[in-house]
């Protein structure tokens, strides 16, 4: 990873930051990406002294996301991983959905991360070489009850990564989908559910399946890795 350049989308959250620690450990040179710009400076200065660029950016516009494309290339010159961390959830019973958040699941989990993987496959297909790593979650996968906007959005997710993934193998560009079960992370703080967040993976762990992913030798493709807390299996 020493070098290479890795744009990690959603960094402030809990998979995202614990992915850059990573990364920045073995010398990547790292594009933190989230919309909140403080939360960006706190991660950076942790960081330092990797080298890195902050772009703070919101994925549901495309404009913005060309904008963070545009601006990695002209200060590192190149794009070799893309880590789409980003995401939220609202989980409510079927007929509690409002139009909003079914608009707000769409934008963010399915929109942003096509735009995102769209921009930056143009750089890659240019180098035939680059690895794209959707953390999608287990409900991309499998259904739950309170969360049909939220599966909607991640199973449009998936079938847009495998359609994406078939056209741009041939530049030489994996794409790796990351089915999580329940993960500790700030994404908890903000949902209504009861859980027990002490039976849910680690960012860590989920962190250490990318690392995985990313370090896998040329010729071998980590199409999809699925790793679920032994509290909560969906087979």
């Amino acid at each position: 990873m020493n070098n290479k350049v890795a744009i990690i989308v959603g960094a402030t959250g809990g998979i995202g930051s614990a992915v850059a620690r990573k990364l920045a450990q073995m010398g990547t040179k790292l594009v933190l990406v989230a919309r909140n710009s403080s939360q960006l400076e706190a991660l950076a200065t942790e960081l330092d002294p990797t080298e890195l660029l902050i772009v703070p950016t919101d994925i549901t516009d495309p404009q913005q996301v060309e904008n963070l494309i545009q601006k990695t290339v002209d200060y590192f010159g190149q794009i070799d991983i893309l880590v789409n961390a980003a995401g939220a959830g609202i989980l409510k019973q079927w007929n509690k959905i409002e139009p909003t958040d079914l608009d707000a699941m769409l934008d963010l989990n399915l929109k942003g991360s096509a735009y995102t993987c769209q921009a930056a496959a143009n750089i890659m297909k240019q180098q035939k070489s680059g690895h794209i790593c959707n953390v999608v979650g287990i409900l991309g996968k499998h259904s739950m009850a309170m969360s049909s906007a939220y599966c909607a959005s991640k199973f449009g997710l998936v079938g847009f990564s495998k359609c994406f993934a078939d056209e741009v193998r041939r530049y030489g560009i994996k794409v790796t989908l990351f089915y999580f079960g329940g993960v500790d992370t700030p994404f908890w703080d903000h949902v209504s559910l009861k859980v027990d967040r002490s039976k849910m993976l680690s960012a860590e762990t989920a962190a250490n399946s990318i690392m995985f992913a990313l370090a896998a030798e040329p010729q071998a493709v980590p199409m999809e890795i699925n790793i679920q807390p032994e509290s909560h299996l969906f087979f």
